[in-house]
């Protein structure tokens, strides 16, 4: 009795698995075909990154590398996040128990690789609470929401550690790459608190959020802070290497817009999180 159970328990397991493996591939396959209806798109690769079962039978969250070659870009990496039963699709799902999306149950979490010393700027590092936030200097909500995160992280410094990550928005905000490296340098040569200094300043009086010649933002940044920083000074490798690693490390959990607020480790989409922290 004992033997024919475990024989249709394998049995099962067995055929949940294929159903599985079946939905993965019809899963691909309809990426494939969606990513390529853009004329000239053409698909290099595509790995499932992460895969959980919900709990609507059948259905699954995925999260998709893909790698493309796109006509102007070149090779583009990027990630998908969706939901199928390998007969249905969806961009999103809610959970009608708790009303929130089951998103929330796929997103990447930040590890400790993103505590470093050099992104902290507030707090205490051994604090056991760690907040990681990736900005853009020149987002309105970043600029109503940064100053109020700084403040609470100071006013709870034992118990609380908050590191800052650069990215800058560039299709909405291209004066942004040029005020973030500005930011980096201005760090390097001493300046304290330049985050906080940052979104405390309106820099509309000295330039468009869409400017791109960066001695005209440089001019605004300099008249503000007092500074003589060179558009040499913002092209040095090191200087460039921290954007690029900084919005790397943010597409690597999914990051798409500012501000993106991480609480130990988990995505604060809703900002409850980060609202409980602190008294």
């Amino acid at each position: 009795m004992k033997s024919l159970r475990l024989t249709i328990v394998t049995l099962l397991l067995g055929s949940a698995l294929f159903a599985s493996a079946e939905v993965d591939k019809k899963v691909i396959a309809f990426e494939k075909a969606r990513f390529t209806q853009s004329e000239g798109i053409t698909i290099k690769n595509i790995d499932i990154v992460t895969k959980e079962a919900l709990s609507i039978k059948g259905w699954y969250g995925y999260i998709l590398n893909i790698k493309a070659d796109v006509p102007g870009q070149g090779i583009v990496e990027a990630k998908d996040m969706f939901f199928s039963n390998g007969d249905g699709f969806s961009m999103d799902m809610i959970n009608m128990k708790t009303g929130r999306s089951f998103k929330e149950v796929l997103m990447p979490k930040v590890t400790k690789s993103y505590y470093k010393k050099d992104h902290l700027i507030a707090g205490d590092a051994n604090a056991k609470n760690k907040v990681v936030v990736f900005s853009d200097p020149l987002c309105p909500a970043c600029k109503q929401a940064l100053p109020a995160i700084i403040d609470k992280v100071k006013r709870n410094s034992k118990d609380i550690a908050l590191y800052y990550y650069h990215f800058p928005l560039l299709t909405i905000h291209p004066a942004a790459e040029t005020l973030s490296r500005a930011m980096i340098v201005a760090k390097q040569k001493g300046i304290k608190d330049i985050e906080s200094k940052i979104y405390a300043t309106d820099f509309s009086q000295y330039f468009n959020v869409r400017q791109t010649n960066p001695k005209n933002i440089l001019d605004g940044f300099n008249d503000v802070f007092k500074t003589k920083i060179t558009v040499a000074d913002l092209n040095k490798a090191d200087v460039k290497d921290e954007i690029v690693t900084d919005v790397n490390m943010g597409e690597a959990v999914m990051v798409q817009g500012t501000p993106t607020i991480f609480v130990n480790g988990v995505n604060d989409r809703r900002r409850t999180l980060i609202q409980a922290l602190g008294k």
